[in-house]
């Protein structure tokens, strides 16, 4: 058991003794850090300014719109360029932009059609680093270091998205939203510091790991498209033709979109009324909730990091899928917070678990010049569905939970379903 837990610790920490890797995660972090201080400070400086949630709402639509059009755009560039390039030159344009910003602010001229020009740059540079920063890992680690890689990324990920706006709130309440502009801008030079000190590994060489490659793409290698003279509008076409043309990364598309689905609205309008109207709870209860969903992702992210081998990722999905759908049907009739909280920790551990494989066979299978495109498909494709399943969500909510969290859970069930249809999809490793 000793033996087992070592090398387990050792398996997850491995990527962590490679400098590379080490300015990668720090600059990805950065990246997200500073991502949650800009939503704290244009939320609280346009309030302050304009006292409206309606103007609040334009300018959080006018950085959002910009990232979802031009995403696709983003990984075409990154494929054609280099992703560490891309990112670097995001995070210093964003370091400019959030700059110049706080020093607007400190100087009072801060108008609201600035800040919705500004958001909407912000929105536009960041669709450009999103892509890129999911595709740069496999040019870091080898193949056999994806998994633990992509855990500690994630881990990482998620404790930016917790003290990125609760810092900017604490910036925010003891000095002024302008600041908390300039200290969001600090953050993004530093990302593009670590990210240029980035030095990718050494392609293998020679026919055998050629031939390995090529085994392990399987279709989908002989559609990756030359790139090099392809027009963008070209290239955006033929990442979209290689995403669908293969029935696996269909699944993972399928997969991700039903999952953001019954995430996006379930777990924020869901969870609210869970926490007010069922559970009879007040804010500290949803607090309590997103905790337990957050806690459960992360502990799953280390412990699918710390596994060896590769599983069939195919069975992986669709027990996520199966998972995920008796955990949201069962929010729908669970009448106390204990249980609620330990059904929400339950699927946050799977999706979390599910998460690390399920990146990592992206970033192993798909050809590095065309990798960018799938993952910018992947996101668009949330982009779209999160609103969706809001509205939607918002809709049923009104009748009570039972049924919201039924129609979720059905989607899942419908998606793990289709999934174990397909032999091809079943044998994905």
């Amino acid at each position: 058991m000793a033996s087992t837990l070592v090398d387990a610790r050792d398996r997850l920490s491995a990527p962590a003794r490679l400098p590379s890797f080490r300015l990668l995660w720090l600059g990805q972090s950065l990246s997200l850090l500073g991502d949650g201080f800009s939503y704290i400070a244009f939320s609280w400086i346009t309030l302050g300014l304009t006292q409206s949630t309606l103007a609040l709402g334009y300018v959080l639509a006018f950085q959002a719109v910009p990232r979802a059009l031009l995403t696709l755009v983003g990984g075409s560039l990154s494929d054609k360029w280099s992703s560490r390039t891309l990112m670097k030159l995001s995070s210093w344009a964003r370091a400019a932009l959030m700059a110049g910003v706080g020093l607007a602010g400190l100087a009072g001229s801060l108008t609201l059609w600035m800040l919705c020009c500004a958001a909407a740059a912000f929105g536009a540079v960041d669709a450009f680093f999103q892509p890129a920063r999911a595709s740069v890992l496999p040019s870091v680690v080898d193949k056999e270091q994806l998994a633990p890689a992509n855990a500690l990324l994630a881990v990482g990920t998620k404790v930016a998205a917790v003290l990125g706006p609760a810092v900017g709130g604490m910036v925010v309440a003891f000095s002024n939203a302008p600041v908390a502009f300039l200290v969001d801008a600090v953050c993004f030079a530093l990302c593009g510091v670590c990210v240029a000190g980035i030095r990718p590994r050494p392609h293998p060489a020679g026919a055998a790991a050629a031939a390995d490659d090529a085994e392990e793409k399987g279709p989908a290698a002989s559609a990756a498209p030359a790139g090099a003279e392809l027009s963008l509008g070209a290239r955006i076409r033929a990442g979209l033709r290689y995403a669908f043309e293969d029935p696996r990364i269909r699944t993972i598309l399928a997969v991700d979109a039903a999952v953001t689905f019954c995430q996006a609205g379930p777990f924020t309008v869901g969870f609210a009324t869970l926490a007010k109207v069922d559970l009879h709870g007040g804010s500290a209860t949803l607090g309590l909730l997103n905790g337990a969903l957050a806690g459960g992702a992360m502990l799953g992210t280390l412990v699918g990091g710390a596994v060896g081998g590769r599983p069939r990722i195919g069975l992986l999905i669709a027990a996520l899928a199966g998972w995920l759908a008796i955990g949201t049907g069962l929010l729908g009739f669970v009448g106390n917070t204990a249980g609620a909280l330990a059904t929400v920790l339950a699927m946050g551990f799977g999706m979390g678990f599910q998460g690390v494989f399920g990146l990592s066979w992206i970033q192993r299978t798909i050809d590095g010049p065309v990798l960018s495109r799938v993952i910018s498909v992947d996101m668009v494709i949330g982009y779209a569905v999160a609103p969706l399943s809001l509205i939607v969500c918002g809709a049923l909510a009104q009748s009570g939970t039972a049924a919201m969290f039924a129609v979720s859970a059905s989607v899942l069930a419908v998606t793990a379903v289709g999934i174990l249809a397909s032999r091809t999809v079943r044998e994905m490793r």
